[in-house]
């Protein structure tokens, strides 16, 4: 008999924001490079908030992101998803791999890991803790995992000497990041991530949980960060200003110049969603600059 013949899924994008604050001109870049990649290979584009740290959100970010979306011009297909809606599959696959013996209790405090610099050293390793006040750790392998981004090229990591086995669900019950991630791209059926360059790290570590579980791994896109004059990359921990909707039109044009874009004069009356529709038959994820950071000052 022939080989059988697979076609590569549709394409299925997504961003997803963090409600701990306003979306911001670092935010932006990574919204409009998911989308423009989404749009431009005819594929689909989900809005997913990740609202796992209630003590963290911002009173009203949620309703201020959506609203920063529709004005800058973006359309995402279906429902958004909230994850605080999906804490029961999050809390029941952290089960399956207690009961696979995956995972292990933590009791470990922030200053008993302190010297430690991020590399958990196994103390709770073998120690057979109850779960009660205590965090969930997966076991990590003794090796590298490592992927090729499309832009930013192959990016390896050992989970064993850099990382250590790392919290799926913290002390206090709330559920984390990387787990919460990769069970919702797998459930979304997200074939391509485009995101900023400050979780290039956290990848490895989704690659892993990703082969733990029999989850497919999706291509990898991380475009630069932007870096303010004080060395700080843009961001809501140190308050930079937040999208306005009267900004949208020259702050889409930073935007695409960040992304390696062009932007040419008929573009600087356009309205948010015909630079939009401009960009996305132009779309040439090759010219995104090839570095993890970009100084703010370059792009005015």
């Amino acid at each position: 008999m022939p080989p059988a013949v697979t076609t590569p899924s549709p394409y299925v994008g997504r961003f997803a924001p963090t409600p701990s604050g306003y979306l911001h001109f670092g935010s932006l870049i990574a919204a409009l490079a998911s989308y423009l990649d989404a749009r431009a290979a005819g594929g689909r584009w989900l809005l997913r908030m990740e609202d796992l740290d209630p003590p963290r959100e911002m009173p009203g970010a949620q309703q201020a992101i959506l609203q920063a979306l529709e004005a800058y011009g973006f359309e995402w297909d279906g429902q958004m998803v909230r994850q605080s809606e999906r804490l029961d599959i999050y809390n029941a696959m952290i089960e399956r791999l207690w009961q696979d013996g995956h995972v292990y209790a933590c009791d470990c405090s922030r200053k008993q890991l302190q010297p430690f610099a991020g590399l958990y050293p196994g103390f709770c390793r073998d120690a057979e803790r109850g779960v009660e006040n205590a965090a969930i750790r997966v076991r990590v392998p003794d090796r590298a995992y490592a992927f090729t981004d499309r832009v930013q090229g192959e990016f390896r990591q050992h989970l064993g000497r850099e990382v250590g086995d790392f919290v799926i669900r913290r002390r206090d019950g709330l559920i984390a990041y990387q787990l919460a991630v990769v069970l919702d791209d797998a459930w979304q059926g997200v074939t391509d991530i485009v995101r900023g360059a400050d979780l290039l790290d956290s990848t490895p570590r989704q690659l892993y949980l990703q082969a733990l579980l029999g989850l497919p791994q999706p291509r990898y896109l991380h475009v630069p960060l932007i870096i303010q004059p004080d060395g700080h990359k843009l961001g809501k921990r140190y308050r930079s200003p937040p999208l306005q909707p009267a900004e949208a039109t020259p702050l889409l044009l930073r935007a695409l110049r960040a992304l390696g874009q062009p932007t040419p004069n008929e573009l600087h009356d356009a309205l948010p969603g015909e630079i939009l529709a401009w960009a996305i038959p132009r779309w040439d994820a090759e010219q995104i600059p090839h570095c993890r950071t970009l100084a703010e000052a370059q792009l005015r």
